[in-house]
């Protein structure tokens, strides 16, 4: 029996199944949640009948299978204004392309789609398909659209499809899906901790109109910042210029230049339980900033650059030093260059991960990484950055409470 922490007794799941072919693993993802003492009813739409028996539902839910809008045993034929308010959470899991399209344009010409808004508690979904229709310009539109209005993706994961495929679209294993359900978001692992984060990029001024930069999004270290507030943590967020909603909740300190980065960080850092250098700090900036935009005349030119100062080396040697963690975005030799990192810089964790690759990295939904910290490492594998963030935040607590439990004993 699998065991997760912080584990709600007696919750009602509602689990909501579209019609594609990892239908089947729907059928396990409601033997685990009975495990975990969860209550489910299951509603399928008629595609999602095509490709496993609703029979099988009824007989691992132990409840009647639900599939029509209007149900002439339900009061009022209203069964889904009675399956909404039962819920206390609702996963569509198999989400396929259609249904999730459905879900973020407010359609609501079948059950689930109807369930969707009739819904008050909180929405996951799962998706699943095919990797090209997973990229698709539109799809994206739609994910995002979900996650404006406050729904959970969990997945896809990368891997073989039935297609014969390769790529992301496959649904998340049930046995990840229930842990998200039934556990409390993040397990409140850093209650009453104070964290420092920063994010996104810098940019460097040549002249009034031109910058040096470069291609970091701030989806990270703002997905660090939800994870650290839903983990119980009060979260201030330095962030450089990006195209991001505020975390809600989060203290937050906008900057433009590396300089302007380093004043915020290390006047607040020694106030601060824990500090997450997720940004993408420029390295050298222009020596000099001209005040009139530079003309092209030359053929060539020539820029002369300085070393900015070093954010995450200033403050692992504070005095009052929080639990600092940082980031290494590599092209190659990842682990050699993020244990030297960690070593020259003095830092408590690191966490590494690849850039210029197809998959992941900057500008991306996903990311995966290996973690670094004295005499051991975690891989972290390639998931959405929120789901990754959440991860993250558990293992820096777990490292945490692990050097507390070693100085108590030492």
């Amino acid at each position: 029996m699998l065991k997760f922490p912080g584990i709600i007794i007696n919750k009602h799941i509602l689990l909501a199944v579209s019609g594609g072919i990892a239908a089947y693993k729907s059928a396990e993802l409601v033997r685990l949640l009975r495990k975990q003492g969860a209550e489910v009813r299951v509603v399928m739409t008629r595609s999602a009948m095509q490709f496993v028996s609703p029979l099988t539902f009824q007989a691992l839910s132990g409840n009647p299978v639900h599939s029509e809008l209007l149900d002439e045993n339900q009061e009022y034929a209203m069964g889904h204004i009675n399956l909404a308010r039962w819920a206390d959470a609702l996963i569509i899991a198999p989400a396929t392309a259609n249904t999730i399209a459905k879900c973020s344009h407010g359609l609501a010409d079948d059950l689930l789609s109807t369930l969707y808004l009739a819904t008050t508690c909180p929405v996951y979904v799962a998706p699943a398909m095919n990797q090209a229709m997973w990229h698709k310009a539109i799809t994206q539109e739609n994910i995002q659209k979900l996650k404006r209005h406050g729904v959970t993706i969990i997945g896809p994961e990368t891997g073989d499809q039935a297609c014969g495929e390769t790529g992301f679209g496959r649904m998340s294993e049930p046995d990840e899906i229930c842990r998200r359900l039934m556990s409390e978001p993040a397990a409140q692992c850093l209650k009453g901790l104070k964290v420092l984060i920063s994010a996104g990029p810098t940019r460097e001024p040549l002249d009034p109109v031109r910058y040096i930069t470069n291609r970091s999004s701030g989806k990270m270290g703002y997905a660090l910042a939800n994870a650290a507030l839903k983990a119980g943590a009060k979260v201030t967020l330095v962030s450089g210029p990006v195209a991001l909603a505020a975390p809600d909740n989060a203290d937050i300190i906008s900057v433009e230049t590396a300089a302007q980065m380093h004043a915020a960080v290390i006047s607040k850092a020694a106030e601060y339980d824990i500090y997450i250098g997720a940004a993408a700090v420029a390295d050298y900036s222009p020596v000099q900033m001209e005040q009139e935009k530079i003309k092209k005349q030359a053929e060539q030119s020539t820029l002369t650059l300085q070393k900015t100062r070093d954010i995450l080396a200033e403050v692992a040697q504070l005095t009052k030093r929080p639990f600092t963690v940082g980031f290494a975005a590599e092209t190659h030799d990842l682990e050699q260059h993020a244990q030297d990192k960690l070593t020259r810089k003095n830092l408590d964790m690191i966490a590494a991960n690849w850039v210029g690759r197809d998959q992941g990295g900057f500008d991306s939904e996903q990311n995966a990484l290996q973690v670094f910290w004295k005499n051991g490492q975690k891989s972290l594998p390639m998931t959405d950055k929120n789901h990754l963030a959440e991860q993250l935040i558990s293992l820096i607590a777990e490292r945490m409470e692990h050097e507390r439990c070693n100085k108590n004993t030492a």
